[in-house]
């Protein structure tokens, strides 16, 4: 009985994972029959198990070797594979080779920063990602999508998610560390009241502007994160420039 339990514990957590992959790929073809807004929902629930497998796995001790590999396939299906055609079949087929190049890169970007993660993962600080997480890259650009779709911005506008998809690429393999929010801590004076006030907040506003508000949200992440790195980089050379005058005196 006890070995049983044991087997279920381990399983469940590899459930989301498929559950992860199913949907994806269900998103995949909601967009090839050209039901975008439909893809756009599958990827965000795909999210929502990604989120828990890892979660579940913490919470029973059963993460193992297979559930990481297991996860990082999902991830490339989910947040690789299915926002990039999402991407092309909305977007970048208008742009023609530059659309499918971009489309391409996201994928191959979006593996290398996954195999990354794999194998450094423990060798630095965990309340940071080392390069932009591909969920946040993926969800960004559907939502971006979203908004590109409902407010009809064919005209123009097309152009800026292009580049808006190639810098999610190449953040997703940069060295910038984005926050990861891991280590929040629940022990401080009134941080369980703060969280309710900001879940109550956060629903409000994502029931008032489902598209607009999360789309605005992530890029808000992703600002912090680019602005963060560039005042920690300047400090670091301002601390190196004044090394050898405190050497010096």
């Amino acid at each position: 009985m006890e070995e049983e339990k044991g087997k279920l514990i381990y399983i469940l957590p590899n459930f989301f994972t498929a559950a992860s992959i199913f949907l994806a790929v269900i998103s995949i073809i909601s967009t090839i029959k050209g039901n975008f807004s439909a893809a756009i929902f599958y990827i965000i629930l795909s999210l929502i198990c990604d989120g828990l497998d890892g979660r579940v796995a913490r919470l029973t001790h059963a993460t193992s070797k297979f559930g990481v590999e297991f996860d990082s396939l999902a991830d490339i299906v989910a947040f690789g594979v299915a926002p990039a055609l999402l991407f092309y079949c909305a977007v970048g087929h208008d742009y023609g080779k530059v659309g499918s190049l971009v489309a391409a890169l996201y994928v191959v970007f979006g593996a290398i920063r996954l195999a990354r993660f794999n194998v450094t993962t423990g060798t630095y600080e965990p309340s940071v990602f080392i390069g932009l997480p591909i969920p946040t890259a993926a969800i960004t650009m559907a939502f971006w999508i979203g908004i590109y779709l409902k407010y009809d911005l064919s005209k123009g506008f097309g152009v800026f998610l292009i580049i808006a998809m190639a810098a999610l690429s190449f953040l997703m393999v940069s060295n910038i560390r984005f926050p990861s929010f891991k280590k929040i801590s629940l022990k401080r004076p009134n941080a369980i009241k703060i969280l309710v006030l900001l879940i109550v907040v956060f629903f409000s506003l994502l029931y008032l502007f489902r598209l607009e508000f999360p789309a605005v949200l992530t890029l808000v992440y992703i600002v912090y994160g680019l602005v963060r790195g560039a005042l920690n980089l300047s400090a670091a050379k301002f601390h190196k420039k004044d090394k050898p005058e405190e050497t010096a005196k």
